[in-house]
């Protein structure tokens, strides 16, 4: 081919200024940077299908956006190390969810933070062609490079797993139990500001040679979706209950998954959006 955990919730709180973060020899306090694209450097240039590449925050945006499970990987102990957890955007801020005990976190709360690479991948199809070699896949992710920090700030944190759990499913952080001090204890956050980030988007048909097109070989694209069920209820007395409003859309009884709807607690209590594009 020629391309290719549970979250819990603390007590909102107000707005708070991130803590400031190294960025190898540049020191980043959050991202307030407006402009259209993010600035190119030796990090989010592909050195491979760089037609393909995208920097614009508008694109980068909309894919972080439409998921909620990323790859974070970092080096320990001079091996690499990827693993799966949940993220969330707001703003030019990227969080991703932890464990107090697990080794990233604690790295990440040394005052120079932890290096790492976040990806974020949605597959959309895959390209079959006539010759193996030009088979691909139609896909749209994200590369963030930057220097994670631990969320310790009370409100900060408050607000980041309230994103993490909406970022899953809109409107669920508000019809939830908040976070007890023993679950809120256990439970960590990284935040990455978008400085070093790169989009790539692969779509459209395959890119057959002149001399396959005569061959018999099927040719053409296999679409994948990523689709939300009907909702199950964990038991009798839950199956009594009406379903959510927010979850609703599966059976067509509501607005559901995937519509405009308010991400946190902040933004239906105050009509707010994430003040970050």
């Amino acid at each position: 081919m020629t391309e290719s955990p549970s979250t819990v919730r603390a007590h909102p709180a107000a707005e708070a200024t991130p803590s400031p973060t190294t960025a190898g020899h540049r020191t980043v306090t959050g991202n307030t940077d407006t402009t259209d694209e993010y600035p190119r450097t030796d990090f989010n240039v592909p050195t491979r299908g760089l037609k393909r590449a995208r920097w614009d925050r508008e694109s980068v945006h909309a894919i972080l956006d439409a998921g909620w499970i990323c790859h974070l990987g970092f080096v320990r102990e001079g091996r690499p190390v990827v693993l799966p957890t949940l993220y969330a955007r707001r703003g030019e801020c990227l969080y991703v969810h932890g464990s107090t005990g697990s080794r990233p976190l604690r790295a990440a709360g040394n005052p120079e933070g932890l290096p790492v690479c976040v990806t974020v991948t949605h597959v959309d199809g895959v390209v079959l062609a006539k010759s193996a070699f030009h088979h691909s896949v139609n896909h749209r992710s994200v590369v963030v490079h930057g220097t994670a920090r631990q969320v310790t700030d009370p409100a900060e944190r408050a607000r980041a797993l309230d994103a993490l759990v909406d970022q899953a499913v809109p409107g669920r952080s508000a019809d939830c139990r908040p976070a007890d001090a023993r679950e809120a204890a256990a439970t960590a956050v990284l935040a990455i500001d978008l400085t070093e980030v790169s989009a790539k988007v692969r779509e459209g048909g395959p890119n057959d040679e002149p001399g396959d097109l005569s061959l018999p070989h099927w040719s053409g694209v296999l679409p994948i979706h990523t689709v939300r069920g009907v909702p199950v209820p964990a038991d009798a007395r839950e199956a009594a209950r009406p379903v959510p409003a927010y979850l609703a859309s599966a059976d067509g009884n509501g607005p559901g998954l995937g519509q405009d709807q308010p991400r946190d607690r902040r933004q239906q209590e105050d009509g707010t959006g994430d003040g970050g594009g």
